[in-house]
């Protein structure tokens, strides 16, 4: 095994990202592992450390997204690395790339355009996207985003081309019929049976304009939904410390015992 001598820690970004290519290169052509990826093996491996990026983003852990943020820059390069391999292109091409697109679609610091706000901005580059060759505004939506990702999404590029409600009153009254129609179809208070179709197809236009009202109120609603998520984590798992330490089994306890622990948990 060749003893190769350990790249300098860098005290610049240009430097610093050098260091990552020599690393990539040497492990590349040297480690077992490396030798063996693929675009493919790397895909998943890079959703994970994505994830991981976020869940650190929602903890406010500034250590824990340097590490992460770390790690999906290694991936990019990785990627880079490969493709040059074939002659594709190269990590050269892909920065070359990115900054060549972020001139083009800002228009109003590169170019004469003027923009009076952040609207204006979006507007612009949607319409510029078009230019470019996207076939529709929705183009850019990946289609295996997590469904409640993608909804916001889907609205965020519509109104980039002005297809939006115009205050957050019609968009609230939207969420209540959307409401009204769901109850219509999976009704509590009656035991009829329910068409589960229809009923699943009003509940995702609920979400649809709960998720719409959410953007008019600058609340991102998958980052509300995963802290929604975590407390509940975190207050179930109070519970479960507190009946383990009092002999208990959760299968075990009536609903108003675990309540107890629970809204104890609420307090913390």
């Amino acid at each position: 095994m060749p003893n190769n001598p350990i790249p300098a820690s860098a005290s610049n970004p240009a430097d610093a990202f050098t260091r990552l290519l020599t690393v990539l290169d040497t492990l590349r052509t040297q480690c077992p592992w490396d030798k063996k990826q693929t675009m493919e093996t790397l895909r998943h491996l890079t959703i994970e450390e994505t994830y991981e990026l976020s869940d650190a983003i929602l903890e406010g852990d500034l250590d824990e997204i340097k590490k992460e943020l770390g790690d999906v820059m290694m991936h990019l390069v990785f990627y880079s690395r490969i493709a040059s391999e074939t002659n594709d292109f190269n990590i050269t091409d892909v920065l070359n790339g990115v900054c060549d697109k972020l001139v083009n679609r800002h228009p109003h610091i590169y170019g004469d355009v003027e923009v009076q706000n952040e609207e204006d901005v979006k507007r612009n580059w949607e319409q510029i996207k078009l230019k470019e060759g996207n076939k529709s505004v929705l183009a850019g939506v990946p289609s295996s985003l997590p469904a409640l990702v993608k909804a916001a999404r889907i609205q965020e590029k519509a109104r980039g081309v002005g297809f939006d409600w115009e205050d957050k009153n019609q968009v609230w009254e939207k969420v209540e019929e959307e409401l009204q129609e769901f109850k219509a179809e999976f009704n509590v208070a009656d035991h009829t049976a329910i068409d589960i179709e229809k009923a699943e197809s009003e509940f995702g236009d609920v979400l649809f304009s709960l998720i719409n009202y959410a953007r008019f109120i600058n609340i991102n609603p998958e980052n509300a939904l995963e802290k929604t998520n975590k407390k509940f984590i975190k207050r179930f798992q109070y519970l479960e410390s507190k009946a383990k330490e009092n002999g208990k089994a959760l299968a075990d306890m009536t609903l108003s015992e675990m309540d107890v622990y629970w809204n104890e948990a609420k307090q913390l």
